[in-house]
């Protein structure tokens, strides 16, 4: 008789279901996992046979055959102890033959027979309740499955035992509820910043549009300072946006304790960050940072310092919203919609913008053209704010903190999104909340432009060179600009912001 356990296998975010079949026959000992195992999967037969000796039962001196089917589907992980025990378990006659059925299982088994807490239970979970089944897990997991759905029927349990004494009734465990991660503090206050009201704003029009922004500028001017009081202005994930970000903080193992955060997230990796790290991708092809930012900020200080392959990495990505990572056998999609926060000096001693300086590697443009010659045109040309942030005087630290924090930036940035969102709802563009997500012929149709701000945007096209995708990135600006005004139509004062905001790349491109 074969014994049979649902499980799932991850690709991405999404959970593919895998059938766990288990036989115990006559013949010889031995215990056999087939159906592609990588060697966390493959490792579980002796994790499975010490935790059942420390739960007081015994394999058979029989022939033991694990199959993970489909078979040509790649297993990783060590999600797949669980259902493997309890497969044998009622293989054995240790729980009913029939208790599992209609259960989706995932959990890592300890040598005590514990039950530890494993990544992915939220897709898991989601995944299980879309085929009407319920899920075992560990749990330290509970409150994070329990998010899937309040139907959804959920036993987390601490270890095997607990779950023999559950299906024979003696021990019934209660379905866990859903956890909130509480926020470690107060968030930073941009009341914190003396000086740099300009950056303030590129920083305020970033968030209402979710523009990506480039900030350049000397050591200790601070733009770090700037970039980690963003997420106190943008507002807090829809359910939707919420739903996404987790899943892929569940596959890569990043919730802590089951509970879930509706805060933003932000990601600062350091500069010398790998390809695979950044965009994802290595041996199991995992979410990289710019996929853990999604809905968040992607937050790149020291930019020039990246390594430019790396850096050239992000342009789809910025581009389309997601990451396709190819494998000889298999490939994987995760979303990557996020905002590109980068900072940079504007040459290698970081002097080069102060006044009465001369570098000695040579002429001042000079030696800021080659450091900032490592950024190909084609990555600035995605980034829709370029901004000098200057170095803060003594005048500016000695004067009283702004009367302008945080919470009156953020109101007016939550005004903005909620015109932005009600615009693309009411032509039907679900996945679309922001000017930033807009494509080109819809941004042409709801960035409706003044006539004498068109001719304007023509010369200023003219005179810069824009690109095309440059062209639309100033539409979108001015979009933005005008949604934090509340007016129907782009004038020409917003326009002429949003060019300014391209000034810098042109600087750039030309010294380059």
């Amino acid at each position: 008789m074969v014994q049979r356990v649902a499980t799932v296998a991850f690709e991405g975010i999404e959970a593919r279901a895998v059938d766990v079949q288990v036989q115990v026959a006559p013949g010889l000992p031995a215990f056999a996992i087939v159906g592609l195992p990588d060697k966390a999967v493959s490792e579980a037969k002796e994790r499975v046979r010490a935790a059942l000796i420390a739960s007081g039962l015994a394999l058979p001196a029989r022939r033991i055959t694990v199959n993970l089917a489909p078979a040509d589907l790649p297993k990783e992980g060590s999600h797949y102890d669980l259902p493997i025990a309890l497969g044998l378990m009622a293989a054995i006659g240790a729980i009913p033959h029939d208790a599992l059925a209609g259960f989706t299982v995932l959990g890592e088994l300890g040598l005590d027979g514990s039950i530890a807490a494993v990544a992915g239970v939220l897709p898991a979970a989601i995944a299980a309740n879309g085929r009407g089944d319920g899920l075992i897990c560990p749990a330290a997991c509970g409150p994070e499955a329990a998010w899937a759905s309040p139907e959804i029927e959920i036993v987390a349990a601490q270890s095997l035992i607990q779950l023999a004494n559950h299906f024979k009734g003696t021990q019934v465990l209660s379905r866990p509820q859903p956890k909130v991660r509480e926020a470690n503090g107060s968030l930073l206050d941009l009341a914190d910043i003396k000086g740099q009201e300009a950056a303030k704003r590129a920083l305020e029009v970033a968030a209402a549009g979710g523009h990506n922004l480039l900030m350049v500028g000397p050591p200790g001017a601070g733009k770090s300072m700037l970039a980690a009081r963003l997420p106190s202005i943008l507002p807090p994930l829809s359910p939707t946006e919420l739903l996404e970000v987790s899943m892929i903080a569940s596959v890569a193992g990043e919730i802590e304790g089951g509970a879930l955060t509706n805060t933003r997230p932000f990601r600062a990796p350091h500069h010398s960050a790998s390809m695979p790290a950044l965009v994802g991708g290595g041996l199991r092809a995992r979410p990289g940072e710019i996929s853990l930012a999604h809905h968040g900020v992607l937050f790149l200080d020291e930019f020039a310092e990246f390594a430019p392959q790396t850096l050239d990495s992000l342009r789809q990505p910025l581009e389309t919203g997601e990451v396709a990572i190819s494998r000889a056998n298999h490939r994987i999609t995760y979303p990557a919609r996020s905002m590109l926060i980068a900072a940079m000096n504007p040459c290698r001693c970081g002097r080069a913008s102060d006044p009465g300086f001369t570098c000695r590697r040579g002429p001042n443009a000079r030696c800021a053209a080659e450091y900032q010659a490592k950024l190909s045109g084609p990555l600035l040309d995605r980034i829709d704010l370029h901004i000098e942030v200057p170095a803060v005087t003594a005048s500016d630290l000695i004067l009283p903190p702004p009367s302008e924090g945080s919470r009156e930036v953020a109101a007016r940035v939550a005004r903005a999104r909620d015109i932005q969102a009600e615009r693309y709802a009411a032509r039907g563009l679900d996945g679309v909340r922001t000017n930033a997500q807009a494509s080109g012929p819809v941004l042409e149709e709801v960035a409706r432009v003044e006539g004498s701000a068109l001719t304007l945007l023509h010369d200023a096209a003219d005179a810069m060179q824009l690109s095309a995708r440059g062209y639309h990135r100033v539409l979108r600006v001015a979009r933005t600009l005008a949604d934090l005004d509340g007016a129907d139509k782009v004038g020409r004062i917003h326009l002429a912001e949003a060019l300014s905001y391209r000034a810098l790349a042109d600087d750039i491109r030309r010294a380059a």
